[in-house]
């Protein structure tokens, strides 16, 4: 049986990113991934994913972005990859809403580059859009997309440069702790010995770490392209990067909505999608169908802030969000086994921490521990996933 310092179980993004510093840093490293890089049976897929530091769900998170960004435009000098794109980002709502008070706060606490924007200013600053008369507005500069198929790809490629053995289509059937320390890894094609284990299985964590009973929800998401209604004054341009930021948006309850400028030219259709409005599922019984009732229902939402939204449906894709009771992430120690980190759980909103989630579940594997994560918020012991 060949050994190895670490074993990365799923070369995904987070698995990617661990496997590339972890080889960065001089382990021996194998990567063992059931499906191709870049694959579209998860969560890392879609053509794009939001990045912002103005973070509404908890300030705790900023620092954490401010070294991710860091890692992005690494990754993109290692692999020669467009990855990374800051065309700005504007989180619409309420003045009491988490989307626009979270936004404001987490600038605010951490001196992040920002504007307050009331509904005319949105207006006039983004034609293509009509929020309500009494919303307002974070607006910031230093905020954009990711694009997730390249991303995965580039952290294959940097690792394998690196010196990591990174195996595609083999899926793992077992794993164990072995009583010297170690673990044992077995896959259709063999069995793999190692010092260490990063357990990075995305949607498939019930059936992989069945063991620790997370209470994980598995939600089918949809996003959705629709085909604007160009005019005059609301120009295909004004929909392009170059003028469009990236948008959150819930005013009077409205239920949340995400999306991104149109990256792919004018028959490219202008991406958007409910943040939280999913139905259980598992990884492997997903219904991949969009409905047309589904089309109807956010066509309706997207409306409400996107008046010229009203030309046909371009394409519409699932995915896969792996929900925790407080939203926040599981990264750490296993439980049960000292030798065995993981990394999962990332609600929907993890992708934009890829570079700096890597770093982590590096340094636990090779320190034991990592100055970079925060004490208490990804805990897998943490009250709220013991059923507390």
């Amino acid at each position: 049986m060949e050994h190895y310092d670490v074993i990365v179980l799923g070369l995904g993004s987070m698995g990617g990113a661990a496997a590339n510093t972890l080889a960065e840093r001089g382990a021996k490293v194998l990567g063992l991934e059931t499906f191709e890089p870049g694959h579209d049976q998860g969560a890392a897929h879609g053509g794009t994913r939001i990045i912002r530091q103005s973070y509404f769900e908890s300030p705790e998170y900023v620092p954490l972005l401010q070294r991710a960004y860091e890692g992005w435009r690494k990754l993109e000098a290692e692999s020669g990859r467009e990855i990374m794109e800051l065309c700005g980002g504007i989180y619409i709502g309420d003045p009491d809403d988490i989307t626009f008070r979270g936004s404001k706060e987490a600038s605010e606490l951490h001196d992040l580059p920002h504007e307050i924007l009331d509904a005319d200013e949105i207006r006039r600053r983004f034609p293509t859009m009509n929020p309500a008369d009494d919303a307002v507005a974070v607006y910031e500069a230093n905020a954009g997309y990711v694009r997730p198929e390249e991303t995965t790809m580039a952290n294959a490629e940097v690792a394998a440069k690196k010196g990591a053995t990174l195996r595609f289509h083999e899926p793992v059937t077992h794993w164990q702790a072995t009583p010297n320390g170690g673990v044992e890894v077995v896959t259709t094609q063999g069995a793999y010995g190692a010092d260490r284990l990063v357990i990075t299985p995305g949607p498939w964590a019930p059936q992989v770490l069945p063991e620790l009973r997370l209470p994980l929800s598995i939600d089918r998401m949809i996003f959705y392209w629709f085909s604007p209604e160009f005019s005059d004054a609301v120009p295909y341009e004004r929909y392009s990067d170059a003028q469009h930021p990236v948008y959150i948006e819930e005013t009077h309850g409205n239920q949340q909505i995400y999306g991104f400028p149109m990256t792919d030219g004018p028959a490219g259709g202008l991406k958007l999608g409910f943040f939280r409005k999913g139905s259980p599922t598992t990884a492997n019984t997903i219904d991949r169908n969009v409905y047309d009732h589904e089309i109807a229902e956010m066509r309706e939402r997207a409306l409400q802030l996107f008046p010229y939204l009203t030309g046909p449906v371009v394409q519409a894709k699932t995915c896969l969000y792996s929900v925790t009771p407080d939203e926040h992430f599981v990264i750490g120690a296993h439980p049960l086994h000292e030798q065995i980190q993981i990394a999962c759980g990332f609600s929907g909103h993890g992708f934009k921490f890829v570079p700096v989630v890597g770093q982590i579940l590096a340094d636990l594997a090779l320190d034991g521990r990592s100055a970079m994560l925060p004490p208490t918020l990804f805990d897998p012991t943490r009250a709220v996933l013991q059923g507390a």
